[in-house]
């Protein structure tokens, strides 16, 4: 499974757990529209660095949280091997 696929299954199975409605999980949706708190994208966060083993907003100093699901996404696609 491509690491696109395990974020949004993640935010998918995240969103039933904490009783949030998702709108359709697309690229340019801002993350403050997925109805998400700050609770909600801490427990994602914490899954992906599970089952991903990285964090890629604790590898560098300057990196700042994104603004979209397509930002977050590519976080986490473009750390370094």
């Amino acid at each position: 499974m491509s690491v696109r696929l395990k974020i949004i299954a993640a935010i998918q199975q995240i969103a039933a757990e904490q009783h949030v409605s998702l709108p359709p999980l697309e690229d340019r949706l801002s993350l403050h529209e997925t109805g998400f708190d700050s609770l909600a994208f801490a427990i994602l966060v914490a899954r992906l660095e599970d089952d991903l083993g990285i964090d890629p907003f604790t590898i560098s100093a300057d990196a700042s949280f994104p603004l979209t699901i397509g930002d977050f996404i590519k976080a986490y696609e473009n750390v370094p091997a």
